[in-house]
């Protein structure tokens, strides 16, 4: 498998953000971000001409915390919402999440393991803490979303997302690739998760690169082995001599 490419000015560079730019933790509100990405983003962003964007399941709100005083261009919720880096936003109409919300909660008040995210197109349950209740937790959300149609389950590290059919971050990259300023380049996405498989999809079809950080099967041509490896290459990139033209 090959190692991350060296970026120039011909590229346009796609990031998933937790378990990828920063590691995994216990809460989603616990994520540490290491002081050099927030640096490292800001030139990279520069270097290529803005053509540089998060894909996440995160929400805006929290990418724009964690990498604050940076608002980057962002897929986020999985390409439910984004903002271009040409000032385009918008995204999918809301959803009506009651009863899966009336479902979540339930269990939320048998199990207090579990940890629930709200986002502004979808739900995610956190099993992280009781791994034991992923089958029930599936089962859970399969018997509401039988009722709310428009709905589907994507399965993460331990978390399951409730969230609009259709949306993916690869739909999202090959949106954005349509767009100034990231049209015309080639597209390089870095994730760590299932979910991630269909942005390399997406950037290897257009003649670019996926990247899979950390182990497990994946569609990607590329491979770094952990995020502190992954974030050294940003860094790498980032350095004044690390970016060829």
């Amino acid at each position: 498998m090959q190692k991350p490419p060296l970026l120039t000015a011909r590229h346009a560079l796609f990031l998933d953000f937790d378990g990828t730019l920063a590691d995994i933790a216990p809460h989603p509100d616990a994520v540490q971000v290491h002081p050099g990405v927030v640096p490292a983003l800001r030139v990279l962003h520069q270097r290529l001409g803005g053509a540089l964007a998060i894909a996440t399941g995160r929400t805006q709100a929290d990418i724009d915390h964690f990498l604050g005083p940076l608002q980057l261009p962002l897929a986020s919720e999985h390409g439910a919402q984004y903002r271009m880096g040409n000032g385009v936003t918008g995204g999918v109409p809301a959803p009506d999440l009651s009863g899966v919300l009336h479902t979540v909660q339930a269990l939320l008040d048998r199990y207090p393991a579990l940890v629930l995210e709200r986002k502004s197109a979808g739900v995610a349950l956190h099993y992280r803490q009781a791994v034991e209740l992923e089958p029930l937790c599936r089962a859970a959300l399969e018997h509401a979303l039988a009722q709310s149609p428009g709905l589907e389950i994507l399965q993460g590290k331990c978390v399951m997302e409730v969230k609009p059919s259709g949306p993916n971050k690869g739909r999202a990259i090959h949106d954005f690739m349509q767009q100034a300023p990231f049209a015309g380049r080639i597209p390089v996405f870095a994730g760590d998760d299932v979910t991630d498989e269909h942005g390399f999809v997406a950037a290897q079809a257009l003649g670019g690169i996926g990247i899979k950080v950390g182990p497990g099967e994946t569609g990607a041509v590329a491979r770094c082995d952990d995020t502190a490896m992954l974030r050294e290459w940003l860094f790498q990139m980032a350095a004044p001599e690390g970016f060829p033209a």
